[in-house]
């Protein structure tokens, strides 16, 4: 069972609350870095090793999850926020990828303008419905916001994704700062995707790692790169999962390989969690 507590970190006095057991958060300093098709395709992945997985879209206000999965939810995470529904009732089935979805919607208010006390009732019924779940991914919005630091403090792990676009290490570098100043510097793992070459990649990454090493003294560790490959944009233009249309493509089989890699260092959390 998830613990939601929350305590005051002896070091900064700020909030720390006790993370899920099983929630993975996908970040990034920026939009356009492909967050949420790699969210879709990790929760894919996921699925087919065999793990039930839920996708939770909390990018409300930029929400895309059922856009690019051409869904048209009858309910949503909006009906959450404005307590018409609880969270576990707007869950959906994802037929064809097997896995379940709880939907944002566009254009609405971001989460960030909701109240402290809504938004960890909203935290707490996550972690609530995360129970019947092997894994549960959270693609969260662009940026570094409230309502980002605070989902991503209650994740057991977050992937920060970043591309080689000056923009996008610079904000990733700033993610990961103010990750630290919450305390939560040691969960942050990063994804460089949309890589031109696993050389390309992995020169990324050290970019990033570098400036963490030598301003932060912090070396988050590379969970996996994703190239760059023009099956992405295809699948994103037919609604279809990479998986699903493109199995065989460099990208999916590089997300498949990350999805190993999550699987098997949330288990060794897990574990951790109860020797402790």
């Amino acid at each position: 069972m998830s613990d939601t507590s929350s305590t005051a970190s002896p070091r900064t006095g700020a909030p720390v609350f006790r993370r899920g057991t099983n929630l993975i958060a996908v970040a990034s300093g920026k939009g356009g870095v492909g967050k949420t098709w790699f969210s879709i395709t990790l929760a894919h992945a996921l699925t087919k090793m065999g793990k039930k997985v839920l996708l939770f879209d909390g990018d409300l206000g930029l929400a895309n999850v059922d856009v690019q999965l051409g869904l048209m939810p009858k309910r949503d995470l909006n009906d959450v926020i404005r307590g018409r529904l609880s969270l576990d009732k707007v869950v959906q089935r994802y037929e064809d990828g097997g896995f379940d979805i709880v939907a944002g919607r566009s254009g609405q208010a971001s989460l960030s303008a909701l109240p402290s006390q809504r938004l960890a009732h909203l935290r707490d019924q996550i972690l609530e419905v995360a129970n019947d779940y092997d894994i549960v991914i959270a693609d969260l919005g662009a940026g570094v916001d409230r309502t980002v630091r605070m989902l991503s403090a209650t994740a057991t792990r977050t992937i920060l994704l970043t591309t080689d676009e000056p923009t996008s290490l610079t904000d990733a570098y700033a993610f990961v700062k103010l990750g630290n100043a919450a305390g939560m510097s040691k969960n942050i793992s990063i994804v460089v995707n949309q890589a031109s070459s696993e050389m390309e990649g992995e020169k990324t990454y050290k970019t990033l790692l570098k400036a963490c090493q030598n301003f932060l003294r912090l070396t988050p560790p590379l969970v996996g790169l994703v190239r760059h490959d023009p099956k992405v944009k295809e699948s994103i233009r037919y609604q279809t999962p990479i998986l699903t249309r493109s199995p065989n493509a460099q990208a999916a089989e590089d997300v498949e390989a990350i999805a190993q890699k999550v699987w098997q260092a949330l288990k060794e959390s897990q574990k951790e969690a109860v020797g402790a």
